[in-house]
């Protein structure tokens, strides 16, 4: 299933400055794999060594924080949004 990513400008430059780009997979793991594969170092800016989400980046499927959904086994329909945002911390 193909949904499109939107890229924060902090990561950009594994996308070759593309804010958004195409990605293949039916939950959130298996667009994150496909990112991987077409943008090589991008996974490991959003999940840790153990596969986890990094606690300062936020990952929507459409409008649905994943933290409140199904964490990476959410499912990404076709035609899906998927966002990264970094978190914003400070004040």
């Amino acid at each position: 299933m193909s949904v499109s990513v939107r890229i924060p400008t902090i990561l950009r430059t594994y996308t070759d400055g593309s804010s958004e780009v195409a990605a293949e997979g039916d939950t959130l793991t298996s667009v994150l794999d496909s990112l991987e594969t077409a943008h090589p170092g991008i996974k490991a800016r959003v999940v840790d060594e153990t596969g986890a989400l990094r606690r300062f980046v936020n990952i929507y499927v459409g409008t649905e924080d994943v933290r409140f959904a199904e964490g990476l086994d959410t499912k990404t329909p076709d035609g899906t949004q998927v966002s990264i945002i970094p978190a914003v911390a400070g004040g």
